[in-house]
């Protein structure tokens, strides 16, 4: 938050996280949050065009990005047309700053990003945290664009923090949870019922930057995880794994699906003889 301050961030400011589920995302919204800047996610299977045309719409001032995540250049794309034509960066885009270890030019490093509120005082980021009000905007979230552009939901602290309790009561985390969250953080799932959820009841994060099967077994094993929420086609392929007898699941207790038709095998797959209590859908 330091730094975002340094950097010249005004409340209201928006600032773009282009970046798969890591530790260094949650810090990055929680720093842009707590300034009272608003967060827009930002998904990291998008185009260049459709990325432009989000950071265009939101006026984002800054953007995080993991440049090199599956192996994509996403500011060459942005600046890229899908004719292969130079497009100009979106107008109001003033800063880059990468998360990953690339550090294209015009770009700052994670590491000099954070050096760079290093000096301002512990209650300048208290007295600005202390400025922001319940019902400021907290975030930007687009929709998917299925039918058209993709257009911005805003939400404020209050909303979000209010619905989130309700969500994590409702469904059973608690502060005692190992939480993988393997929904993707530029969705509400990831970000709002995964983040805000496991800090409002004080649940351990494990992320998980993709779904892999083997991956996600392995972790819940190793980490003892508990919660695992998701759409429906996770808990299918990892109920269908040829390997899922290999691994010790008998921390599970928790399975919270939705976004997406639950078929009535996959509700009795998850009996709780077999898998984790699933919880009704999240929509």
């Amino acid at each position: 938050m330091k730094s975002l301050i340094a950097l010249g961030t005004r409340p209201g400011d928006r600032i773009a996280v282009w970046a798969p589920n890591s530790h260094r995302w949650v810090v990055a919204a929680l720093a842009t949050t707590s300034a009272g800047a608003v967060l827009v996610p930002v998904n990291t299977r998008y185009k260049g065009a459709e990325a432009r045309l989000l950071l265009q719409r939101s006026g984002a001032r800054l953007l995080f990005v993991e440049n090199g995540f599956l192996g994509k250049d996403y500011l060459s794309m942005l600046t890229t047309g899908d004719d292969g034509a130079a497009e100009s960066r979106p107008a109001a885009l003033e800063q880059v700053v990468t998360l990953d270890a690339t550090t294209p030019s015009g770009s700052l490093p994670w590491e000099e990003f954070l050096r760079r509120g290093a000096h301002l005082p512990d209650a300048e980021t208290a007295a600005r945290t202390a400025a922001v009000h319940p019902d400021d905007p907290s975030d930007l979230l687009f929709t998917s664009g299925t039918t058209g552009r993709p257009k911005g939901a805003m939400a404020t602290h209050r909303q979000n923090l209010a619905t989130y309790w309700a969500w994590s009561g409702r469904t059973g985390v608690t502060g005692g949870d190992r939480y993988l969250v393997i929904n993707p953080m530029f969705h509400c799932f990831g970000y709002k019922a995964g983040i805000l959820a496991c800090l409002l009841r004080g649940a351990t994060m494990v992320l998980q930057p993709v779904f892999d099967v083997d991956r996600a077994l392995r972790t819940v094993e190793a980490e003892r995880i508990t919660v695992l929420p998701g759409p429906p086609t996770i808990y299918t392929e990892l109920l269908d794994a040829p390997g899922r007898g290999l691994f010790d699941l008998s921390s599970l207790r928790l399975a919270v699906t939705g976004a997406a038709v639950v078929p009535v095998t996959l509700v009795r797959g998850c009996a709780p003889s077999s898998s984790p209590r699933c919880s009704p859908p999240t929509d």
